[in-house]
């Protein structure tokens, strides 16, 4: 039987979810250097202004800044494009998707699964201002019922 992968979240786009209606995710394996995954590990990464694109049938994280590892002898290019591994078939669905107008893949966590890192992407349609307030309106809305509810039992 095949032991459960512990997941260990590094960061988390908070601000994806506020300004963006993400309709769907997907997990996606990403391609690093060795320096740049013990950055990762230190916590030094910053996914806010990263988003993915499909680019000659392969799909391509962009802007996303891990700094340089202080005692590595060679670091590379701390915001440049790195890979995203997935298989064709869901890089395929996703230019399909992304090709909708408004569409665009954004990440929304970065995270260890065992000893690789992965990347939470979501599908997601910019959100107008007020679509954002009417959101902020509809979580706390909930909370509060939540709350009520775990209160009464």
């Amino acid at each position: 039987m095949a032991e459960k992968k512990e997941i260990r979240t590094v960061v988390r786009n908070r601000k994806a979810r506020h300004n963006y209606e993400v309709s769907s995710t997907l997990e996606a394996g990403i391609e690093l250097k060795g320096s740049e995954v013990k950055s990762i590990r230190a916590g030094k990464v910053n996914l806010s202004d990263s988003y993915a694109v499909v680019e000659r049938g392969e799909l391509i994280l962009k802007n996303l800044h891990i700094n340089p590892y202080e005692m590595a002898a060679e670091n590379p290019d701390p915001i440049r494009p790195r890979r995203l591994l997935v298989h064709s078939r869901e890089i395929r669905k996703l230019s399909i998707q992304t090709d909708q107008r408004g569409m665009t893949l954004i990440p929304l966590s970065l995270y260890f699964k065992g000893n690789r890192v992965k990347i939470e992407l979501g599908v997601a349609i910019g959100r107008k201002k007020y679509d954002k307030r009417q959101a902020v309106a509809k979580d706390e809305a909930a909370k509060k019922i939540k709350k009520a509810l775990k209160h009464d039992q």
